[in-house]
């Protein structure tokens, strides 16, 4: 039996403690916040009509195999915590310029006939050709990249031998290249660009590979969890609990011990003894870990690419607007918005608040997250990180959020969605506030931009491993219960 100590008590640190409990390990979680669940965030807004409550974080499930998966390994069944809801549409797409609107579901063929419906027949023909690409490329990473380790590029050449596979991957090409390749309407390259956000990534720059993205959440189904997603990070807690394992909250660690080479213990703040552990497993940013947990300049440099931001707004609504579960109303110009936040420092552009951007809106069917005769509305912008550096912005600069978020509800006006007269109230969230809140550096969502090869798990020590959305493989409530999987096989079993 390993003393095993978990630096964060996101989804991922909680998934790998679960499963090593029920393995006969000794896990301690040491989380910084007061409450559990990371950037898996939860708000309540009370008023006279009744309580709003509120994902701040994710706001759909994917793949839900791997937590039916992640539950029975650890000897309960998820369907015993969670109430699944299938959601069709997945989301709703809104095009420029009073343009047509378009359902996404799980049902490929169903999709593409939507698609034929409201785009044209070529349009359905080209999504089939491209689906099928996608198909291949699922079907390569999910086995031989998703589910083990990676730690460099030689890892990368388990898929040399399938040449069908490489060609599928397309090393080199972008996910906007792949569009422009395939898809012949630009709405339907703009809705397959979006999928490169969900790393955090420009799509200009992020790896045609990432179309298994929207393979994943369109072959298998978007799913929202009754009461919201925040009751994932309960039903964790309670897995964890269950098992024996003990929670620290309030516990900010400041350092990992690892003299000679091998991890033996971490530091927490305000505690002059330090926490002794055979194993630390690290649920927290790489770049927190490499820069103040445990200084490791080789492996800091190569995590400069930071991933995009978000801008939130809380929004309290009277009446019913008419929206699917998820809507995303986009912009005439995307590659202006993906200039803004990105920024090109190199040529002295600084990064700013995009002025006309995508805006995404959720607004669950939900009678236990908000009033009757009211909505619930989570409002998300792609944001550049929090930071006074030329790809940052200063969220903190005074007036630049409330007026930001004016602009957004204008946005949303020109868009044909004018809820100004119907707000009971609005609150911000701005990427200064995520990187108050769960310590994410500058507010990023996904650590690095997403590529290929992320932070790898296996640590700068003997005996430290990474897992959570900002290490492989990748950002995503999936992907980090998957770095959990693989870093929970990889430490083993007590016995």
């Amino acid at each position: 039996m390993a003393r095993i100590v978990v630096v964060g008590a996101g989804v991922g640190g909680l998934a790998v403690a679960a499963r090593l409990a029920v393995t006969g390990h000794q896990v301690t979680v040491l989380e910084r916040a007061d409450t559990v669940g990371g950037k898996l965030g939860r708000y309540t807004h009370d008023t006279a009509s009744g309580p709003f409550h509120f994902d701040t974080g994710p706001s759909l499930l994917t793949l839900p195999g791997i937590f039916h998966e992640l539950f029975e390994a650890t000897g309960a069944k998820l369907d015993e915590y969670l109430d699944l809801v299938p959601l069709d549409p997945i989301v709703r797409h809104v095009f420029p310029g009073g343009g047509p609107v378009l359902d996404s579901c799980a049902d490929p063929t169903e999709f593409a006939a939507r698609i034929g419906a409201v785009l044209g027949d070529r349009a359905a023909t080209d999504w089939q050709r491209l689906w099928r690409r996608a198909g291949r490329v699922w079907r390569a990473s999910e086995h031989d990249i998703l589910r083990r380790r990676v730690d460099s590029p030689r890892d990368l050449t388990r898929l040399a031998w399938r040449l069908g596979d490489l060609a599928a991957i397309r090393p080199g090409q972008s996910l906007r290249g792949l569009g422009r390749a395939h898809l012949s309407d630009p709405r339907l390259r703009m809705l397959l660009d979006r999928y490169a956000t969900y790393t955090g990534a420009d799509p200009r720059r992020a790896p045609a590979a990432l179309v298994a993205v929207p393979y994943a959440e369109l072959a298998f189904g978007g799913w929202y969890l009754r009461g919201g997603l925040g009751s994932l990070a309960d039903a964790l807690l309670s897995r964890c609990l269950d098992l024996g394992v003990m929670i620290r909250t309030g516990a900010t660690v400041t350092r990992i011990d690892a003299a000679g080479g091998r991890a033996h213990g971490v530091r927490v703040a305000g505690q002059a003894a330090p926490v002794p552990a055979d194993v630390v497993v690290a649920n927290v940013d790489a770049l927190t870990v490499y820069r103040d947990l445990l200084p490791d300049p080789r492996r800091l440099a190569g995590l400069t690419d930071r991933s995009l931001a978000g801008f939130v707004l809380l929004l309290g609504v009277r009446g019913n607007s008419g929206l699917a579960h998820h809507t995303v109303f986009f912009p005439r110009d995307y590659d202006a918005e993906f200039d803004a936040i990105f920024g090109a420092p190199g040529r002295g552009v600084r990064a700013r608040p995009a002025t006309d951007p995508t805006v995404f809106v959720t607004a669950a069917d939900d009678p236990a997250v908000r009033p009757t005769g009211h909505e619930a509305w989570f409002v998300l912008v792609n944001a550049a990180r929090h930071g006074t550096a030329p790809g940052a912005v200063d969220w903190r600069r005074p007036g630049l959020a409330a007026a930001y978020a004016d602009r957004i509800l204008d946005v949303l006006a020109e868009r044909g969605m004018d809820v100004r007269d119907r707000l009971v109230f609005r609150e911000i969230r701005t990427p200064a506030d995520l990187a108050d809140s769960t310590g994410a550096p500058g507010g990023t969502i996904y650590g690095t931009a997403g590529g290929l090869l992320r932070p790898a798990n296996r640590g700068a020590a003997h005996g430290l491993w990474l897992v959570g959305g900002s290490s492989h493989p990748g950002g995503g409530l999936p992907m980090v219960a998957l770095s959990a999987q693989i870093v929970a096989d990889e430490i083993g079993p007590a016995w």
